[in-house]
């Protein structure tokens, strides 16, 4: 009784709090309001982020209340998806400044990120149909925000087409688990007796249009057109995507796992995943705009993503998914800084450091063998030894064998421990939150981790020899790959025509 009425009043002040950022926005949105209210709104959209955080670390017990549900998990999602989308106004408040959209743009995002938080913290499936369709529409029109630029206007039409495909997808799958179950509430819905009445090609047929539906937003092959298109949005855009929106799929398969797992369909998103995560690195590769590398990048780390989701790993995929959003909106809000001319490093490797090296493989593969001996026979934990060890060996290698004196390794083993400790504390962490949230997975057996492993191994083992052949077929994967990356032609533009016409008007062009 106690932990209920906690989270009623928890959830009541969030609620109100919610609210008032979008009444906030609107305020914005009135033209006689000065310019500088935006000031007053990020202190208001300030408080329900600070609310969610308290609510997840006092009072994260698993609650129903109405058409709501309060656990850890909904918790740490709406405290991310608002964390970073208060980063996100702060830093645009002067980035954005002169913008003729500039107060359209608080509104919209301000919208997008409430209503993304209140789709994962409902338990009624029509609420969350709702609210993330308003989330991809609100993306969408970020992405066009400027509608004088026809580049804008193109890539927020191809998101647009994209998104309504993704909705469309899951409300079939949706309504279809309504026929069969007769309930709109998925804490029904994943009762046992309730999946009982799924015959076979019921059940295989729901997780198809899911994994469809979730692949879509995470921009995953062969639907991360989207994805690189939008590169042409301002760069604040381009990070609030990573707030629960293209890493939402972890979210969204997490909380139908019971349904999820066990199914055929867990190899038909492991297999494409496992694609997304060579084509997205690819991309990154070859690309020399430093947005489409991040993009490029995006595209692999949800390929890692729901490759956890496919491996029955949901406290991994949810752990990775928060990680690498606050990582990666970091980096394009740095994105600036990129355009510095820096001179390339060179590593000049002395006979000494080969001994170095060497402790690191062995440092490596020790941690690794002794990780998968002391866990579960589990296909998971075979990739988890695997990445473990290949990360202590790159961090080893940089940080400690490529230190110059004795200063410079004393300093990297510093930072190798600190990262280990670091590392270490934010998986107890998560562990700990999101223990009594996550649904049991059905870990996938080891020979689904080996596949796994036979797919990215021997394609980067493929890819690397066909490099170093310099054959046809290397030029051919190379052009391809760039092909790929690069904009369509209705998404570039040889002079900036928009801007010539404001300044024809006497606009404001910044």
């Amino acid at each position: 009784m106690f932990n209920l009425l906690g989270s009623i009043s928890w959830s009541t002040v969030f609620f109100l709090l919610l609210m008032l950022s979008i009444c906030s926005a609107f305020i914005i949105l009135i033209p006689k309001v000065p310019v500088n209210y935006v000031h007053v709104h990020i202190g208001i959209i300030t408080l329900s982020p600070i609310v969610a955080f308290m609510a997840l670390v006092f009072n994260n017990e698993n609650v129903i209340i109405g058409p709501w549900h309060f656990d850890s998990l909904s918790w740490l999602w709406s405290t991310f998806v608002l964390t970073i989308g208060l980063i996100v106004q702060r830093y645009s408040v002067h980035y954005l400044l002169g913008d003729r959209s500039y107060r359209k743009y608080f509104a919209l995002l301000t919208a997008t990120t409430v209503v993304d938080s209140l789709a994962w913290l409902s338990d009624d499936l029509r609420l969350l149909l709702i609210g993330w369709g308003l989330t991809l529409l609100g993306l969408t029109l970020l992405i066009g925000l400027r509608k004088e630029w026809k580049v804008a206007r193109h890539a927020s039409k191809t998101s647009g087409r994209y998104f309504v495909i993704s909705w469309v997808i899951l409300l079939v799958a949706i309504v279809w688990i309504e026929q069969v179950t007769g309930h709109w509430q998925l804490s029904q819905v994943l009762r046992q007796d309730s999946l009982s009445q799924f015959n076979a090609w019921e059940k295989t047929g729901i997780n198809l249009l899911l994994l469809v539906s979730t692949i879509i937003p995470a921009a995953q092959w062969p639907f991360q057109r989207w994805l690189l298109d939008s590169v042409v949005a301002p760069t604040p855009i381009s990070a609030i995507m990573h707030a629960g929106i293209v890493n939402a799929g972890s979210m969204m398969l997490t909380r139908f796992a019971p349904l999820f797992d066990g199914n055929s369909v867990q190899v038909v998103l492991l297999v494409l995943s496992s694609v997304s995560v060579l084509v997205g690195t690819g991309i990154m590769l070859v690309q020399v705009d430093y947005k489409r590398q991040l993009v490029g990048s995006t595209i692999a780390q949800m390929g890692f993503m729901l490759i956890e989701c496919a491996l029955g790993a949901y406290l991994a995929a949810i752990t990775h998914a928060v990680l690498h959003g606050l990582f990666k909106s970091t980096l394009f809000l740095q994105a600036g800084s990129a355009a510095g001319q820096h001179e390339p490093i060179t590593y000049k490797v002395q006979p000494s450091s080969y001994v170095w090296m060497m402790i690191g493989g062995i440092l490596g593969l020790l941690l690794g063998v002794t990780f998968w001996l002391t866990s579960p026979t589990e296909g998971y934990q075979l990739v988890s030894a695997l990445i473990l060890g290949w990360s202590v060996v790159l961090a080893w290698i940089q940080l400690i064998a490529f230190g110059t004196g004795h200063i410079g390794r004393i300093t990297g083993i510093i930072l190798f421990i600190g990262a280990a400790t670091v590392f270490q504390m934010v998986h107890i962490t998560f562990e700990r939150l999101l223990q009594n949230a996550l649904p049991v997975g059905i870990q996938q057996s080891i020979s689904m981790g080996i596949l796994l492993l036979v797919i990215l191994l021997v394609a980067s083992v493929m890819g690397t020899w066909f490099i170093r052949k310099n054959s046809k077929i290397s030029l051919t994967i190379y052009l391809w790959l760039i092909r790929l990356g690069e904009p369509k032609r209705n998404l570039v533009e040889s002079h900036p025509q928009y801007l010539t016409q404001l300044l024809s008007r006497g606009g404001n062009v910044h």
